[in-house]
């Protein structure tokens, strides 16, 4: 696995043994970073990445929050709550030398402690087939992770079922293969 783009681009990430942890394939990330950093009519024009706030949860290796750092973030938290993701994900940052600008947090998406900053752009990646993400997000915002308008993508098996939480509007759904990546925006104060 490696990083698709950016300062990085090329870099290789350490990658897990067994089947535990599924890191998002290069070709899923390079869509969706390509979505998110060029515009896309549906998700809005311009640049979602540089200069994000950017949370990733149900972190993995990684390599979600690691290729946004790449292109630029401004800051990225990696949350996950697998003790063996969470060295992956510590070893994948000091070997980018990104421990300023990203944050290893061992935390549950689910029950999340209380955000020090909420989060602009938040890259989820739930166990496939779990149920999981809509609860999480619901969770995440009620910590006050999820900034108001923030911009939210889910990775999800193909066919999982996916309804957004109270707060959150669907703006587009993209299928890769056996995966499905959901982009929601977070409401603003106005819309509340």
């Amino acid at each position: 696995m490696r990083i698709v783009a950016g300062k990085h681009r090329g870099r290789q990430l350490a990658v897990p043994q067994g089947s535990d942890i599924r890191p998002t394939a290069d070709r899923v990330r390079e869509a969706m970073f390509n979505s998110l950093c060029h515009g896309n009519r549906r998700i809005g024009d311009g640049d979602s990445v540089r200069d994000a706030i950017v949370l990733d949860g149900f972190a993995g290796t990684g390599a979600l929050g690691l290729e946004a750092v790449s292109r630029g973030a401004a800051h990225v938290t990696l949350m996950e709550l697998n003790h063996d993701a969470l060295i992956l994900c510590r070893e994948n940052v000091a070997s980018l030398g990104e421990q300023a600008r990203v944050t290893v947090l061992g935390g549950d998406c689910l029950n999340p402690v209380r955000a020090g900053q909420p989060c602009s752009l938040v890259l989820l990646d739930p166990p496939y087939r779990s149920g999981m993400a809509g609860d999480a997000l619901a969770a995440l915002a009620g910590a006050g992770w999820i900034a108001p308008g923030a911009l939210c993508v889910v990775e999800l098996a193909a066919r999982e079922p996916f309804t957004p939480p109270e707060g959150a509007e669907l703006l587009d759904e993209r299928r890769y293969g056996a995966a499905k990546v959901v982009f929601v925006r977070w409401r603003t104060d106005n819309d509340a």
